[in-house]
């Protein structure tokens, strides 16, 4: 019982990790903006294109 436990934990512990830390040191960025905008990294927002 004790060596089944222990499989468990050693066979979920790299799978919880990789879950938990999957987003770290990302940015969130707009996909695509509507034709005429662009995203602008410091308002984290499209913006209308200026000519």
């Amino acid at each position: 019982m004790k060596t089944l436990g222990i499989a468990l934990v050693l066979t979920l512990a790299p799978t919880l990790s990789l879950a938990m830390g999957c987003n770290y040191g990302k940015d969130k960025q707009a996909m695509s903006c509507a034709a005429g905008s662009t995203y602008d990294a410091d308002s984290k927002s499209c913006l209308p294109v200026s000519s």
